[in-house]
């Protein structure tokens, strides 16, 4: 059954409240599971880089919607270390409803960043994001958890039905179910373990992803010789995908892609 899942709620597969939240050297992440924020505090340092990006990502997974990153106070030994936030904001930029924001008190103004975040849109206070964040649009989305085994497939293509004519993208339904069962059929065949399809229309677009939890990546090589059997499932969704990808994230990986209505219009035409 699928399900829509709004920002503000939380989910009932996050690791429990009272938890504790993972450190590496000088740096600590603590995971608010009641709302959106994400406080960073201790030393932003090389080691501590890959966890923080690990930590927003599997945030992201697990969670349809913004994350602000709350680094009042963590405090950065080299500058440079700042990027992690622009880059988890590219690798998460195609990923159903997903965004990033940054409660930083160093910025100058209201939704301001300075050079070293590239372009992440911060607030100076916590409160300053929050509410920025509440004056969005509340992200439309729906997400199914599925197991891999023969029915995964359908399921997903009746969540794609459902989405594109909920939100008004009939010509996007048969590419986007086409790439979704491409999506998931590998991770019944390769990955086989439980996964999270998600997609969330964004402007004309429509966004998919599919979670699984292997660190396997598929391999995609181009055309497949006509002698091959299989293995043309990657080279579908290139065809129907404006845009895809894999993203590795703690404990599995994401399958992306993103589909445009004038594809579609050109390939009819």
């Amino acid at each position: 059954m699928a399900s829509i899942d709004r920002p503000d709620a939380p989910r009932l597969d996050v690791p429990r409240a009272d938890a504790a939240p993972p450190t590496v050297g000088r740096c600590r992440v603590e995971v608010d599971e009641s709302s959106a924020v994400v406080r960073l505090t201790g030393v932003l340092d090389p080691d501590a880089a890959a966890t923080i990006r690990d930590a927003l990502l599997a945030r992201l997974c697990d969670r349809p919607g913004p994350v602000v990153v709350d680094v009042t106070g963590l405090r950065v030994d080299q500058p440079p270390g700042r990027g992690v936030f622009a880059q988890v904001r590219r690798e998460a930029a195609d990923w159903p409803a997903a965004d990033l924001l940054l409660c930083d008190p160093t910025v100058s103004g209201p939704g301001r960043a300075d050079a070293a975040l590239a372009g992440v849109p911060a607030w100076p206070t916590l409160d300053g994001a929050l509410a920025a964040l509440a004056a969005m649009p509340l992200a439309a989305v729906l997400t199914v958890e599925l197991t891999p085994t023969v029915e995964a497939a359908r399921l997903a293509r009746e969540l794609v039905a459902t989405g594109c004519r909920r939100w008004g993208m009939p010509t996007l339904t048969e590419p986007a179910q086409i790439a979704v069962t491409e999506m998931v059929n590998n991770v019944v065949a390769h990955a086989r373990t439980v996964m999270t399809v998600r997609l969330a229309p964004q402007g004309s677009t429509l966004q998919l992803s599919v979670r699984d939890h292997s660190p396997r990546r598929p391999s995609f090589a181009g055309l497949s010789p006509p002698t091959r059997a299989g293995g043309r499932g990657l080279l579908l969704i290139d065809t129907m995908a404006r845009r895809w990808g894999t993203s590795v994230v703690p404990d599995g990986k994401v399958i992306w892609c993103v589909l445009h209505p004038d594809d579609e219009a050109a390939a009819l035409g």
